[in-house]
């Protein structure tokens, strides 16, 4: 997300710098190119205007310290106005209520609902250590029944039967009391989408939220409609008493003008983004990290807590050990590796999170999409214990048969192997005294300027 908008921000923000002092004159031009830049992510007019407006009464004026020059200063004060558009901390769910804490989420049909509720159902389930029941109110759409109990299935949390001849009040009130007879700490109701703003469904929404006075009521909207995501966020709050939204689908939205607009217009907070299709793509959304993210920064403390969730640190030690002893680094331990990253989301996934990656040229970005690390999955596959063991012996002919075997060509075993030789000398430099920061050195070799260290803004 924000791709376009970290672009056109990252060379207008670059023209600011040299000067001895922000001044009206000398800030029109970069002002005018940010509001261009948020014109053309989709963000909302007002919320432009309003941006626009406190970034110039702010930084008009502002000494330059000798610490800092005047471009630094000038994103500092972006940056914190970002997070102000977007709602300046993460808001989180409030589940303090006598158990159990009825959720209710609501939007338009497509935008990704019954995922969510899936989603959000793993997330306070393994993140929260929260029991959860879900449920399904969609009488209009029988497959939205079974889609949710295939989900909830998966993700292992328990699921209450329903039925199309039932109404949703009647569905919702029963799952509730079998929660309260379970001891249940949260109900997660999934509603019928709405194709539109529609007045007999908005009634009927609006009689469920009476009946069964929910917690929280959660709007659910694809970031890909932009401003008009915020525009029917509002049209629902309206009608229910909504607080918060889950942003979904976020890792196809270029732009980001939903994620910029929605506080504004609504007043309400987004509490979560969509960022992938699997069940554990759901991410707490923390306007200071997003911001981060489009001034092209990183967000490095997400990184951290997702290497926690997500990575398997019995076998991360297990190679650490056995690289520390000497034992070598084998393509098997490659494959590992991409798998961990795989479970991660992928690479561009992860180095989306660090800062500078807006210098990366697109045709490394290419080079490190899942479609990569499917083929090298598949090329380590089609190997012999021996050739993962020991990659040496793979020559001619051996390539040629790795290459059949994996539907790919001769070029791509050469660059697979390349790749590997990289990393092997990597954990090499690991082992003896000082290991780790001889590794550090020689991988900030192989990145681009403005990460670890190299040359992104400093405050």
């Amino acid at each position: 997300m924000f791709e376009n908008l970290q672009e056109r921000l990252g060379k207008t923000l670059k023209n600011i710098s040299g000067r001895g002092r922000l001044t009206e004159d000398n800030i029109k031009d970069t002002l005018r190119e940010v509001r261009m830049a948020f014109l053309e992510a989709d963000v909302a007019l007002p919320v432009v205007r309003e941006f626009v407006k406190q970034v110039k009464e702010r930084a008009v004026g502002v000494e330059v310290t000798k610490s800092l020059s005047p471009g630094q200063v000038f994103i500092k004060i972006v940056r914190e106005e970002l997070e102000k558009a977007m709602g300046e901390a993460n808001e989180e769910l409030s589940l303090n209520a006598q158990p159990p804490a009825v959720v209710m989420m609501a939007g338009l049909q497509g935008a990704g609902k019954t995922t969510s509720v899936a989603k959000l159902a793993k997330f306070l389930k393994e993140r929260k250590k929260k029991s959860v029941l879900v449920v399904s109110a969609d009488v209009y759409r029988p497959a939205a029944i079974k889609q949710l109990e295939t989900l909830a299935t998966e993700v292992d949390v328990d699921f209450f039967p329903s039925d199309i001849s039932q109404k949703p009040v009647d569905i919702a009130t029963a799952a509730i009391s079998h929660a309260k007879k379970k001891f249940i700490d949260v109900v997660l109701v999934d509603t019928a989408g709405r194709l539109h703003v529609d007045s007999d469904m908005m009634n009927e929404i609006k009689d469920l939220h009476k009946a069964i006075n929910p917690i929280e009521t959660l709007f659910v909207v694809d970031a890909m409609t932009g401003q008009d995501a915020a525009n029917t966020a509002k049209a629902f709050d309206e009608a229910l008493p909504l607080t918060g939204v889950i942003l979904t689908k976020t890792d196809g939205d270029a732009r980001g003008g939903a994620a910029l607009s929605i506080r504004h217009i609504t007043g309400k907070p987004i509490k979560f983004m969509g960022v992938g299709e699997r069940t554990d793509a759901l991410e707490p959304f923390h306007p200071d990290r997003i911001a981060s993210r489009i001034l092209g920064m990183g967000d490095v403390l997400s990184l951290i807590e997702e290497v926690e969730m997500k990575v398997d640190k019995e076998q991360a030690a297990k190679v650490a050990e056995k690289v520390f002893k000497g034992a070598g680094f084998t393509l098997d331990d490659f494959a590992d590796q991409l798998k961990q990253m795989k479970n991660m989301g992928g690479m561009m996934s992860m180095l989306d999170k660090l800062p500078g990656m807006a210098n990366l040229p697109d045709a490394v970005k290419g080079q490190m999409g899942d479609k990569t690390f499917v083929q090298m999955e598949a090329i380590i596959s089609s190997m012999t214990k021996q050739e993962r063991a020991r990659p040496e012996i793979i020559k001619g002919s051996r390539k040629k048969r790795i290459a059949a075997g994996s539907g790919t060509q001769v070029q791509e075993i050469n660059k697979l192997l390349k790749q590997f030789t990289q990393m092997q000398k990597m954990m090499k430099k690991m082992k003896g005294k000082g290991g780790m920061q001889k590794m550090m050195r020689g991988m900030k070799g192989m990145l681009p300027p403005g990460m670890m260290g190299g040359g992104g803004p400093k405050f």
